[in-house]
């Protein structure tokens, strides 16, 4: 029989090889790795990752229904080691986290503890081993526990879990804050920045949940084998993904919105990850898009209040025959977005390239994109894994350039040695240099630069240079100013500025209000630019911030306006 590193060796040279012989002999490798015990951490994590892949990308359906079968009972193997007393710490790192049988804690943000603890109470709780933050405790507590103050404000050494033991009772300590919490009179956002200041750790305890990363796949309803070699990116134009026949789009109910969230809520909880618009996203709002080859494509907005002043954001997930593979978030401003995407480690040699072409062409086709640029840290910038892996260059290779001239001519060169002298291997100093700036890819139609140097970052300057000039550094008072500002400038329109005086309407009133001031000569437009501004903000503070930058493509004058704002 063959060892158990041999076995896993020839599972990971066949995962990704799609031959009939490979077809074959992968089910058998299975068969042969059920029977075969594990004893170490580190063949533990190449089989769970290779099981998992395979999952994803089955070769033939006793290969799906094998690594599902062997991912579900995957939890017997780690407690095994457990009971052998094997150090599992190799288990907890980001990179392979989340395994059945383990843990994860982390010091998450009150909206993720929020939601873990309603759904998983009895497998969650505060860490309290080594958490010394009397400051913060003394600031916090004594909201919850009277007369606390008679004893933290001027005693040493105080008791702080004697207290809690008294006020708490048996109750489960953190579901106790969190009901807590909630009876503040404070706003969610309010009551998150309290609780976030406490930097309290918590436990999650995995055992065989299906929330781990070990189990956390559904049943497709039709599974995609794959008989064929993957889709490289040597295959990839992302022009003909564009020119594609618009995607079929499924707008979900609440009910299964709801179970997109919690899904992605768990996908990234395991990841020790935490995306703004995959805590915040509104169930309401979830759009399905199936591509093709087994992926599922998951689209969401923020609610109203949870929104960003400006842009307009979206954030997602694909599942590959079921199983999470990726996020991605696409920030959007006019026809310009900044986009985002992450393949988890199991899944990067599986289609990468491929499913972001389709991710692209979704958000195209929902927001009208004509100009899409990705992060300096996805490239590179302060992210030495996009460093080594070469990042930049699969993105060069779909057709996204450098944003300034000096990047542009070292690309040029880059490409002229890589061309004549085989193979050269980009130093990583220059990855770092070209990893300076965004890159982009412009569409048909798109104005060629035009969002090279802007950035929303050099508007918030502005305002805040003009709070600390003219307003003593009064956010308050700038605030009111812009207000008022704004309403004078569309009187004659016929719009009733009451609707503007409540919820998220007039939160996007407010923050727009702030960056339309930076515009001296708005109240000079004609009177069909400003009245326009009113179903702008409107749509800002809407259900779907779709129709916001629908609105915003056609306001040309408005576009001009912020272009310059956010690029001088």
């Amino acid at each position: 029989m063959p060892s158990l590193e041999q076995l896993l060796a020839e599972l990971e040279q066949r995962k990704t090889r799609f031959d009939s012989e490979s077809a074959s002999r992968v089910p058998e490798l299975l068969r042969r790795v059920e029977k075969t015990p594990v004893r170490d951490t580190s063949s533990l994590i190449r089989l769970h990752e290779a099981l998992l892949f395979l999952r994803a990308f089955p070769h033939t359906a006793e290969v799906f229904r094998r690594a599902g079968s062997l991912l579900d009972h995957f939890v017997a193997r780690v407690d095994k080691l457990r009971a052998l007393g094997v150090d599992l710490t190799p288990l907890d790192p980001l990179e392979v986290s989340g395994i059945s049988g383990t843990t994860i804690e982390d010091a998450l943000s009150y909206d993720v503890v929020h939601w873990l603890a309603a759904r998983f109470p009895e497998h969650t709780q505060i860490v309290w081993d080594g958490y010394e933050e009397e400051r913060l405790m003394a600031n916090t507590w004594p909201r919850f526990l009277p007369l606390l103050e008679e004893d933290s404000a001027v005693e040493a050494n105080v008791p702080w879990h004697e207290w809690l033991r008294a006020g708490a009772g048996s109750r489960n300590d953190l579901a106790w804050f969190l009901r807590r919490f909630d009876r503040l009179s404070l706003s969610p956002r309010e009551k998150s920045e309290l609780y976030d200041g406490l930097q309290m750790v918590v436990r999650w305890t995995l055992s065989n949940l299906k929330a781990s990363r070990t189990r956390n796949w559904r049943t497709p309803r039709h599974v995609f084998y794959h008989h064929g070699p993957l889709i490289q990116r040597r295959d990839i134009s992302l022009a003909d993904a564009f020119a594609a026949p618009p995607l079929k789009l499924q707008k979900l109910s609440l009910r299964a919105g709801e179970d997109i969230i919690n899904l992605i809520h768990e996908v990234m909880a395991v990841r020790y990850r935490e995306l703004y618009g995959t805590t915040l996203g509104d169930p309401r709002q979830v759009i399905k898009a199936d591509v093709g080859r087994g992926v599922e494509i998951f689209l969401w907005g923020l609610p109203p209040e949870r929104r960003l002043p400006l842009r307009a954001y979206l954030a997602g997930m694909t599942l590959k025959n079921g199983v999470p593979i990726n996020y991605v978030e696409a920030i959007s401003l006019f026809e310009w977005s900044e986009v985002g995407f992450n393949t988890f480690y199991t899944f990067r040699d599986g289609e990468s390239a491929w499913i972001y072409a389709q991710a692209l062409r979704l958000i195209r086709q929902m927001h009208g994109m004509l100009c899409f640029s990705v992060y300096p840290y996805q490239i590179g910038q302060n992210n030495e894994e996009a460093i080594e892996s070469g990042a930049y260059w699969f993105y060069r290779k779909l057709g996204f350039r450098p944003g300034k001239p000096e990047l542009a001519r070292l690309t040029a060169r880059e490409e002229q040695k890589i061309a004549t002298h085989p193979g050269y291997r980009t130093p990583a100093r220059t990855l770092r240099r070209l990893a300076d700036q965004h890159i982009f890819y412009e569409l048909p139609g798109a104005e060629c630069g035009a969002w090279d140097t802007f950035s929303t970052r050099k508007i918030g300057f502005k305002i805040n240079r003009r709070m600390a000039r003219e307003y003593d550094g009064d956010a308050g008072a700038i605030r009111s100013a812009s207000v008022t500002f704004l309403r004078k400038a569309l009187r004659g329109c016929d719009v009733d500025l009451d609707t503007f005086s409540t919820g998220a309407s007039r939160k996007a009133f407010q923050e727009l209000a702030l960056v339309f001031a930076e515009i001296p000569d708005l109240p000079g437009w004609s009177a069909k630019d400003r009245c326009a501004l009113a179903a702008i903000i409107r749509a800002k503070g809407a259900r779907d911030e779709g129709r916001y930058l629908r609105l915003l493509q056609n306001h040309a004058r408005l576009r001009s306006a912020i272009l310059t704002l956010g690029t001088a």
